[in-house]
C-alpha cells in the first residue's frame, strides 16, 4: 500500500506537525508500507522521500507566506505525484489541516485519509461552535463569552469581562491549537485582560473568554470508538502552554491519571460523547479541566492531536500495551473501515 504522510503546512503549528510527520513516516517504514512525506506548503515540490529531507524543511518562522500560501495546497494535492497513493495519513495540525480544508481537497481527488471527514474537523477547531454543541447535550464546559476582533481594542471590555468572570479567566483564539495565543489571567489585572484579548484576536476573528476552572488538566485519547486511559498533565510551573507542551522535562504526565475509577470512567464517557457529537472518526484527543470536586469540564476535541512517539495519544496507548507502530496501524485500519 502506498501511503502519503501529509504534514507541515502553513499554520502556526507547522513545526510540531513536521515532528509528527517524521514519527509517523518512520513507523510506517517499520510496518513495511511504501510511504512518502508530503508538505503541501511547498506545492509540487512538497514530495519528500526521506527523514533527512524533512528535517531540512523551513520552520514556521522561516516561511514566506507570500510564496507558501493556500494556493500551494491546491498545487500539491492536484499533482500527479499523488495518483498512485492509496491512503493519506494526515498529521497536518492547525489551519488548512485541522479545519477540514485538506480533507475536502483529498475528497475531490478521491484519496481516502485517516481521521474525520472535513465537517467534524471544522467543528472541532471552532471552539465556540464546539462548546455550543457540548452544552446542547449537557456535557459540562466552562462558562464562556465571545469577543469579536473589531472589539478587541476597546479597553472598557476588560472591565466588563472582569465583572462577568471575576479575577480568573482564560482568553484564547477561537480556532488555534497548541495553546497559541492563550492568556490565563489570575488576578483580574485589566491591562492583562485587555492585552490577552488583543493577542488572541491577532490569531483569530473571534476570541473565547471563559471561566478558569480551578483544579487539574486531564485528557482522553480516542481510537475508533475506544477511549484510552485518562492522562493527567502536570506542568512544572505555571500553566500547560506551548513551552510546557513541547520542551522535554517541563511537564509530568501521569497515565493512568491518579483519580477515582468512577471519575475516570465518567470522563471517558464524556469524551466519547463529545467525539460523537462533532462527528469525529478514527482518532482524536479530548481535553478537560477536572475541578476540585472531581467534576470534569470539557475544553475541546482535538481532531488531529500531536503524533510524535511522546505525544499524549501515543502515551495513553502505550499505557495499555500499544506501541507506536501498532497505534499507526490501528488508525490506518479505522480509515480503511470508512471506505468499506
Amino acid at each position: 500500500m502506498n501511503i502519503a504522510v501529509i504534514f507541515g503546512g502553513i499554520s502556526t503549528e507547522r513545526d510540531i506537525s513536521i515532528k509528527s510527520g517524521i514519527a509517523v513516516y518512520n513507523a510506517l517504514k517499520q510496518l513495511d508500507y511504501n510511504a512518502i512525506l508530503v508538505d503541501p506548503a511547498l506545492g509540487k515540490d512538497g514530495f519528500l522521500h526521506s527523514v533527512e529531507e524533512a528535517e531540512k524543511l523551513p520552520k514556521y518562522a522561516e516561511l514566506d507566506t507570500q510564496i507558501h500560501n493556500k494556493q500551494k495546497y491546491l498545487e500539491c494535492i492536484s499533482s500527479s505525484n499523488l495518483n498512485e497513493i492509496n491512503l493519506a495519513f494526515i498529521v497536518l495540525h492547525g489551519k488548512y489541516g485541522e479545519d477540514g480544508t485538506i480533507q475536502t481537497l483529498l475528497d475531490f481527488k478521491d484519496i481516502p485519509y485517516t481521521g474525520s471527514k472535513s465537517k467534524a474537523h471544522s467543528i472541532g477547531l471552532d471552539k465556540n461552535l464546539s462548546k455550543l454543541l457540548f452544552s446542547s447535550v449537557r456535557i459540562p464546559t466552562p462558562r464562556w463569552t465571545v469577543v469579536r476582533k473589531e472589539d478587541a481594542e476597546n479597553f472598557e471590555l476588560a472591565e466588563e469581562l472582569r465583572d462577568e468572570f471575576g479575577k480568573k479567566m482564560v482568553i484564547k483564539p477561537n480556532d488555534q491549537g497548541s495553546t497559541i495565543g492563550v492568556t490565563i489571567v489570575t488576578d483580574g489585572n485589566l491591562d492583562e485582560i485587555h492585552n490577552g484579548v488583543k493577542l488572541a484576536s491577532s490569531f483569530s476573528d473571534l476570541v473565547i473568554v471563559e471561566e478558569y476552572i480551578e483544579g487539574r488538566e486531564i485528557t482522553v485519547g480516542i481510537i475508533g470508538n475506544e477511549a484510552l486511559p485518562v492522562i493527567e498533565i502536570v506542568p512544572q510551573s505555571g500553566f500547560y502552554d506551548f513551552e510546557h507542551k513541547y520542551t522535554r522535562g517541563k511537564t509530568e504526565y501521569i497515565c493512568p491519571a491518579e483519580i477515582p475509577d468512577d471519575v475516570a470512567s465518567f470522563t471517558q464517557e464524556l469524551a466519547l460523547m463529545a467525539y460523537n457529537i462533532i462527528g469525529a472518526e478514527g482518532f482524536a484527543r479530548v481535553d478537560f479541566r477536572l475541578n476540585e470536586d472531581n467534576q470534569p469540564f470539557i475544553l475541546e476535541v482535538n481532531t488531529i492531536p500531536g503524533f510524535t512517539e511522546t505525544s499524549l495519544v501515543p502515551k495513553a496507548a502505550k499505557a495499555i500495551g500499544i506501541e507506536f507502530p501498532e497505534l499507526c496501524q490501528k488508525i490506518i485500519n479505522e480509515a480503511l473501515k470508512k471506505e468499506d
